[in-house]
């Protein structure tokens, strides 16, 4: 029977050993055989690594089954790996599809705006804010001034509230995230009527169409030419 022999090193080790060189002393083919070592283990550790991009749900994440942050609050940045760790600001808008959030004077980053030689601008460079992560900020407490966690009671009355875990502190929603957000609002004074009475005048003349015109011409002219043979048999 054939005799196997097995090793209980890894697979990594096994391919990364090789031949000693015999013309290098002893020392260099031991710091030569480390680094290759390494070397080649970093690179198995990168084949074997999954593709994150293709695993199923990895680029989506599912959205919050509740949004506890609205347009209006004040936030905090919790995340210690963003470079606005511990900043705070309110909350200008909440963009729910892509599950992101720009607060107010947090992010901010250069935006190039390009010159307009017929408006005569000039280009130039400026700041603006930057979306950030929804899973990155949770709202200040009122009463401490630190982030918190919340979650929702009911009042007497039946009205739903947020209350924070930190103090127990009812955390209101604020009065702007009720207010719609008025964009192009164009205000036209020549169209607006001043006097009580003429809503109801009639200020609309019927008019009919060119087509409507030169059919009814055609018509006149068919009748015009059967009454005319009519008469001359």
């Amino acid at each position: 029977r054939p005799s196997f022999i097995f090793s209980a090193l890894p697979i990594c080790q096994l391919l990364s050993s090789g031949p000693p060189n015999p013309t290098l002393p002893k020392s260099a083919t031991n710091k030569n055989s480390a680094t290759m070592s390494s070397g080649r283990i970093k690179l198995m550790n990168m084949l074997m690594r999954p593709n994150r991009s293709k695993l199923k749900g990895y680029q989506k994440q599912p959205p919050p089954k509740r949004w506890n942050i609205v347009r209006g609050d004040t936030v905090q940045v919790i995340d210690r790996k963003h470079p606005e760790f511990g900043k705070q600001g309110k909350v200008q808008v909440v963009i729910r599809e892509k599950m992101r959030v720009i607060v107010e004077d947090v992010n901010l980053g250069p935006r190039r705006i390009k010159a307009d030689p017929e408006r005569g601008t000039k280009g130039e460079t400026i700041m603006t804010e930057r979306s950030i992560h929804y899973s990155n900020l949770n709202l200040v407490d009122p009463v401490t001034g630190f982030p918190t966690k919340v979650t929702y009671s009911y009042l007497e009355d039946g009205k739903k509230v947020r209350i924070s875990k930190r103090s127990g502190a009812i955390i209101p929603k604020p009065d702007v995230w009720k207010q719609e957000k008025m964009t192009n609002l164009i205000a036209s004074e020549d169209s607006d009527t001043i006097v009580d009475d003429d809503v109801w005048g009639v200020t609309y003349e019927e008019r009919t169409s060119k087509w409507e015109d030169m059919r009814q011409e055609l018509l006149r002219t068919i009748e015009d030419n059967e009454k005319k043979s009519g008469i001359e048999e």
